[in-house]
């Protein structure tokens, strides 16, 4: 029966209880679940002291991968669910709070070319980030960090949300729908914009990367600002020499910082960690995809349709999941995971 409740899509395996209907369960209790936990930890403890077959191994590697996932899920998830509470219940009271405040937006030139893209061997990485192909890139500019609170907020009292001359037509639909007005989790007490974070709720900090963003509202936003999104082929060839590092959950924020100031070098700055980066590429599969057989297929292949690319992980994501080929994809209404935007331009 755990087999079936705890079945989140895999049709392969049985079953899977239905979607909807799974934030109603009440059993099995917590004490139930984690005596369950310890049960499959144990076993697994055993696999991996007795030494596994290759076959075997990639698929608990793959799990273990997928865990991080889930880690990052779980703080998302409660700040979701804690910010739908009028009394904004705090999760942690030892957050740290601000940072220093960002260097001015500068804009790095890249010539463009015929580029590769896509995992090139050597290490773990999910199959939607394969097979390594070729693409041709025009000349773009990209800004060297991310769109920030205060930026944002410009966007907001120019009226933002009330102009369907920025908005695509689905996301004009889905604000009015839904009734946004402002980034996820913003609110406007006593004349003051706050957000809610997970260390409850606070003042904006202007310096810090904007969060909370559907595509829509990204795209709206670098409509308003006269650029773009980047193509998510231009994301990772940006990234690709730079060091994986930034704030990551491993960092003890939960929340996203202002970028370090620029060092001169020319290179991009927070690419990685802090939020999520919408890029303007659908997510579809790469030249040469194939699924695997059974319900690994299942893993990424079937969501390849109606979802959009995000790059470079959050505040919420573990450091050591984190690399410049990796495709991160949600439905471009979703709101509630650390997500931002980064814009670029095109080089006349």
């Amino acid at each position: 029966r755990y087999r079936y409740l705890f079945n989140s899509y895999y049709n392969a395996v049985g079953e899977p209880y239905p979607r909807p209907r799974r934030g109603l369960l009440t059993r099995p209790s917590l004490h139930e679940v984690q005596a369950y936990r310890r049960h499959v930890d144990g076993i697994v403890e055993r696999l991996l002291e007795d030494g596994l077959p290759d076959d075997l191994g990639a698929v608990v590697e793959l799990g273990l991968h997928h865990e991080q996932q889930h880690q990052e899920l779980i703080l998302t998830d409660v700040k979701d669910l804690l910010g739908r509470n009028p009394l904004f219940p705090v999760y942690r009271d030892d957050l740290a709070r601000g940072g220093a405040d960002p260097t001015p937006v500068a804009w790095l030139a890249f010539e463009g070319g015929t580029v590769p893209v896509g995992h090139a061997g050597g290490g773990f990485a999910f199959d939607n980030e394969g097979p390594r192909h070729e693409v041709r890139l025009r000349p773009w500019l990209l800004a060297d960090r991310p769109v920030t609170t205060a930026e944002y907020l410009a966007f907001v009292e120019d009226d933002g949300y009330r102009r369907p001359e920025l908005w695509l037509s689905d996301g004009w639909a889905r604000m009015q729908e839904e009734g946004w007005r402002a980034p996820y989790h913003w609110h406007f007490l006593d004349g003051v914009w706050h957000e809610f974070t997970l260390g409850g709720l606070r003042p904006l900090d202007g310096a810090a990367p904007v969060s909370h963003l559907s595509y829509y509202e990204a795209d709206a936003y670098a409509a308003w600002e006269g650029s773009r999104l980047p193509r998510e082929e231009e994301w990772e060839h940006a990234a690709r020499d730079l060091a994986v590092a930034g704030n990551f959950v491993d960092e003890d924020r939960l929340h996203p910082a202002a970028p370090a100031p620029a060092d001169g070098s020319g290179a991009p700055r927070a690419m990685f960690g802090d939020v999520w980066e919408w890029t303007a590429s659908p997510y579809t599969p790469y030249p040469g995809f194939r699924a695997a057989p059974g319900a690994i297929g299942e893993y990424n292949g079937k969501f390849m349709v109606n979802q959009m690319v995000l790059r470079g992980g959050s505040a919420a994501t573990s450091r050591d999941h984190a690399r410049a080929t990796y495709r991160n994809f949600f439905h471009p209404h979703l709101r509630w995971q650390f997500s931002g935007l980064r814009l670029a331009r095109d080089v006349d």
